[in-house]
């Protein structure tokens, strides 16, 4: 196997496909990235099992072949060379891959490739998206999804398509995210999907930095296949079944506010600083106004209020700050509505631009008086 090409251009390919090699696994080979040469195409190769990732780039060619390299350490080499470009020699009988660019040369030796599995390629039904509508509904619900592994099917996003609407889901039990995105075009077939969060924030990453016009996305039973430009990423499915998230929202609430989202999510950020130690996060709406405070024992205290549009018996109910602070950013809104029930009930953010879609329930923190 050997190529050449400019070592920017490879640079760049190769970070996309390191993120999806493995740095805790104990088999040797999920640490590698597969150099594969045929037609004319290099293909780029990693996996840790549950995140697949698979990079096709055209350049030229004088010996088809692959080769398994390790991933972090040629992604080193390569953004340490001194040329504009490079050349990569895969040498069967000597086990390693010569690289050389410029007056620089080194020598990696390859990893058994035996092991490497077989990633799944796009086929099948497929449904098209526009890359920009997909990847900002991510940016919007996927926080909320669980990071513990004690509950894998909460891990994941639920990924919903038909006809002209795109839905994601995501809830760790603690707080809920809702985007609903229309789309400009129907697309062709249903979607339901619970995808890992991590998954969907890779391919987000790709899109951006390929400059996507379209995702296409296919399930092939226990797994879901994207591609974007030139890049082909595939996940593992989460097990499990997601919970009915629309009878967590409430039917009802006694309060209404419009309130300034830029305003807040400062004021939250600032706030926050001083709710450490699991300190919650204190917001008390009294008549015409809202006090936003924090305290700590030992480190110190904090509050500011703002005006809002509240009416009735004061209200005082408290929130994770980290919880609070993502509904807040994940809004994207200066345009907020919150809905307040009572101390001890969830509250919910919604931005208030007519059909945005999104929604965040976040549930209380019982405060001690």
């Amino acid at each position: 196997m050997k190529f050449s090409l400019p070592r920017d251009r490879f640079l760049a390919e190769l970070g996309v496909a390191v993120r999806g090699v493995s740095a805790r696994s104990a088999i040797q080979t999920l640490s590698g990235v597969m150099l594969a040469v045929r037609d004319g195409t290099v293909e780029l190769q990693s996996t840790d099992m549950e995140l697949g990732i698979r990079v096709r780039l055209e350049a030229p060619t004088e010996q088809e072949g692959s080769a398994l390299v390790p991933g972090r350490l040629l992604l080193d080499v390569v953004r340490s060379l001194p040329g504009e470009d490079l050349t990569l020699e895969a040498r069967g009988s000597e086990g390693d891959v010569e690289l050389s660019s410029g007056a620089a040369s080194f020598r990696l030796r390859t990893l058994p490739p035996e092991d490497f599995p077989t990633l799944p390629e796009l086929s099948g039904e497929t449904v098209r998206m526009p890359a920009a509508a997909f990847s900002h509904t991510v940016s919007r619900v996927a926080r909320a999804a669980s990071r513990d592994e004690t509950r894998p099917h909460l891990t994941g996003v639920l990924v919903w398509a038909s006809e002209r609407e795109l839905r994601m889901v995501a809830t760790d039990s603690y707080r809920l995210a809702v985007k609903e995105t229309t789309l400009g075009e129907p697309v062709a077939a249903e979607l339901e999907a619970n995808v890992p969060a991590r998954a969907l924030q890779e391919l987000t990453r790709i899109a951006s930095a390929e400059g996507a016009d379209e995702v296409v996305v296919a399930t092939l039973q226990n797994q879901a296949v994207f591609e974007v430009g030139s890049t082909v990423v595939s996940s593992r499915l989460v097990e499990g079944r997601f919970p009915n998230y629309s009878q967590l929202l409430p039917e009802s609430y006694e309060h209404e506010l419009r309130v300034d989202g830029d305003e807040l999510l400062a004021v939250v950020r600032r706030i926050s600083l001083l709710a450490q130690r699991n300190a919650p996060l204190r917001l008390r709406f009294s008549e015409g106004e809202l006090e936003v405070s924090a305290r700590t024992p030992d480190v110190g205290e904090a509050r500011e209020t703002l005006p809002v549009a509240f009416q009735g018996e004061t209200l005082e109910i408290g929130f994770n700050p980290e919880f609070l602070r993502d509904g807040l950013e994940s809004a994207d809104s200066d345009d907020l509505v919150l809905k307040l029930i009572s101390p001890l009930r969830p509250g919910l953010i919604q931005a208030g631009a007519e059909g945005d879609g999104f929604q965040y329930l976040v549930m209380p923190i019982r405060l001690n008086v």
